[in-house]
């Protein structure tokens, strides 16, 4: 696998930005708001990240001139205050990440208790100074209000800390405004690719019993033509016009329901041609659409044909900047095979703070491809 240390969620896109601090989108901003307290930042955290952080979390948020504009935004999870080199390790990696993607300071946000929150903050702090980032505010959010490690004056930061709430907030206003999507917490975006249940899942089932019968079927039919000298194409190409067909429906806004088509599809993406059509399509300027259909299919996907689904989400995800979909999306798929090099590839790059423009289809195939001898390992 990877050396880094896992559970590091990146944000590379929102739809707002602001100058003290605020972000910077893959694409130009609509708007910019300027976000001029403490209070406001950390209510600006979970519109960077999709979905509202929890107590243990660990943000933050690396800014880039001019006007310290939020370029890029990491999230992780904070260890047992106990264990303080897990602490340090986490906190070194996700510092040197943001120096690396040409960030000159850096707001780090801890939710939870003291206890718990500060080893992570003294970390970062000293591998900013470190890094050479000048830090811009260290802070603690939980049950509302927030408190900064750095200003020690009462009038500005009141020793039972600062409200910190959406209501009637400038940023909070404005982030909604442009439609930005906040889930309930990260547990909820996972569960938007988690396994199907009941008689969804006994349907799909059935549904990949019957698509392996007509898959032996037409192996069989092939080679009877080969034996009689007749031309034959190779079972990858049914698993071709139905990668086209998918991708087609759903940049064209449908949806596939049937568990019959579904299935076909998981089980001709663990063919390597077909595999790697589905992934030279992945075109980013479609990666919602894209995103709609590996994700129906990650849930669907029977034990031993999650991986290939779950690996295209997670480059559709990283696509978009959505780190915490990405790293979700490769559990599910590394569970299914710990060994799919597209999904440790990928793992390696989400967990590097990789931005959006490295996840180009080519590229990353022709690295799976040169690392595993030009045959990915574990697919036919």
């Amino acid at each position: 696998m990877t050396d880094n240390p896992p559970g590091l969620d990146l944000a590379n896109r929102a739809p707002v930005t602001g100058d003290a601090p605020g972000r910077i989108p893959v694409s130009e901003p609509k708007q910019v708001v300027a976000v001029t307290n403490l209070a406001q930042l950390v209510t600006l955290v979970p519109y960077l990240l999709g979905f509202r952080p929890s107590s243990g979390d660990m943000v933050a948020m690396g800014m880039v001139p001019p006007g310290n504009r939020i370029h890029l935004t990491l999230r992780w999870d904070l260890p047992d205050p106990d264990i303080p080199v897990l602490a340090a390790a986490q906190a070194r990696h996700a510092v040197a990440a943001l120096a690396a993607s040409g960030c000159a300071q850096v707001a780090v946000v801890g939710f939870g208790s003291d206890r718990l929150v500060a080893p992570s903050i003294t970390v970062a702090r000293e591998a900013a100074k470190t890094a050479g980032l000048k830090v811009w505010d260290l802070l603690r959010a939980d049950g509302g209000r927030c408190w900064s490690y750095l200003c020690t004056d009462p009038a500005c930061c009141p020793p039972d800390g600062t409200p910190c709430s959406p209501l009637g907030d400038p940023v909070a206003a404005a982030c909604q405004a442009a439609g930005v999507r906040v889930l309930a917490g990260r547990d909820v975006l996972a569960a938007t690719i988690a396994p199907a249940t009941g008689a969804e899942a006994a349907s799909m089932r059935a549904a990949v019993l019957r698509a392996a019968r007509r898959s032996a079927r037409n192996t069989a039919r092939q080679a009877k033509r080969r034996a009689a000298g007749k031309d034959s194409r190779p079972n990858a190409t049914a698993g071709h016009r139905a990668v086209k067909a998918a991708i087609t429906t759903y940049r064209r806004g449908g949806t596939i329901t049937s568990h019959d088509e579904l299935a076909w599809l998981a089980l001709a993406l663990a063919r390597t041609p077909v595999r790697d059509l589905a992934w030279a399509l992945m075109d980013p300027g479609h990666h919602d659409a894209h995103a709609r259909l590996w994700t129906a299919l990650t849930r669907l996907a029977v034990p031993g044909l999650v991986a290939a689904p779950a690996s295209l989400l997670a480059l559709c995800a990283w696509q978009a900047g959505n780190g915490a979909l990405a790293q979700i999306a490769l559990d599910r798929a590394l569970d299914d095979d710990p060994g799919y090099p597209m999904g440790r590839l990928i793992r390696d790059a989400v967990t590097s703070a990789a931005p959006p423009s490295l996840a180009d289809p080519a590229l990353v195939l022709r690295h799976t491809r040169a690392a595993s001898g030009g045959h990915p390992a574990g697919l036919t």
